[in-house]
């Protein structure tokens, strides 16, 4: 081998067979669901049971939350401009930043940061994010993965943290993440829920996820709603149109159930 070769253990191509991370992609091909070869990709081995439903639950969660998110008004714009789908949503996924999806990846580090201080100080969660609180304050520094500007209890989060129940994956992220938001409403003087970037952050911490992977799961997930927003601007509205965040309305199917 050429000391200028260089090495990955991602992907193996040779005449006739692709593998991912050791697995032949053919003989994944209907038999894991997209989400655990997701977890495959990132973590290197498949997910167990838990962990696999808990990543279908994490995609699903952020799979799009309508037109006025940057990122789908970023798409929609450029798509209006007359730009090919791949290059309309390419300006989606660069509106996934600090203020949207990049709460993820911020209030994993925050959770992590807490678990630990915990864990060195002795305490139990409801002191350590009280102290930790103080210390955010004290420091102008704002929590990330708490409030949401259109729910005040925001569905999803209730249901990953459901799920993570159910499949025994709610530890001590999770308990420190109520902790936090106690702490919140006794430092502000009112209650900030949690919202589905915090709970995502927060699962993934109990699922042993580097926080620098959270914001790369969110664009995932965000992709297939764009690919929806950018063919519908394409096929039912006029170029170059003037794009108004809120001046939309719904007509679409009844909710109904599964």
């Amino acid at each position: 081998m050429s000391e200028k070769t260089w090495k990955t253990a991602i992907t193996k191509i040779e005449p006739n067979k692709v593998a991912v991370r050791g697995y032949r992609i053919d003989e994944l091909m209907g038999q894991v669901p997209f989400s655990q070869v997701v977890y495959l990709v990132l973590r290197g081995e498949l997910p167990s049971e838990a962990h696999g439903k808990m990543m279908d639950a994490i995609l699903v969660s952020s799979v799009d939350h309508g037109a006025t998110p940057p990122s789908a008004l970023a798409a929609r714009t450029v798509a209006s401009g007359g730009a090919p789908l791949t290059t309309a949503v390419a300006a989606g996924i660069m509106a996934i930043n600090r203020y949207h999806g990049g709460a993820i990846e911020g209030c994993m580090r925050v959770l992590l940061d807490l678990v630990a201080y915990k864990h060195d100080q002795g305490l139990d969660a409801a002191t350590a994010a009280r102290q930790k609180m103080a210390e955010f304050r004290a420091q102008k520094i704002r929590v990330p993965g708490y409030g949401h500007r259109v729910h005040s209890d925001d569905p999803r989060t209730k249901r990953l943290f459901a799920i993570a129940e159910e499949v025994g994956l709610a530890g001590e992220y999770v308990e420190m993440a109520h902790a936090l938001r106690a702490a919140l409403k006794d430092s502000l003087g009112r209650d900030l829920p949690m919202n589905v970037d915090g709970a995502i952050a927060t699962v993934l911490c109990e699922m042993g996820f580097p926080p620098e992977m959270g914001n790369g799961l969110f664009a995932i997930a965000r992709v297939a709603g764009l690919v929806a927003h950018v063919t519908e601007e394409q096929t039912r509205e006029r170029p170059m149109r003037r794009i108004h965040p809120t001046a939309h309305e719904y007509d679409g199917p009844e909710e109904r159930s599964l």
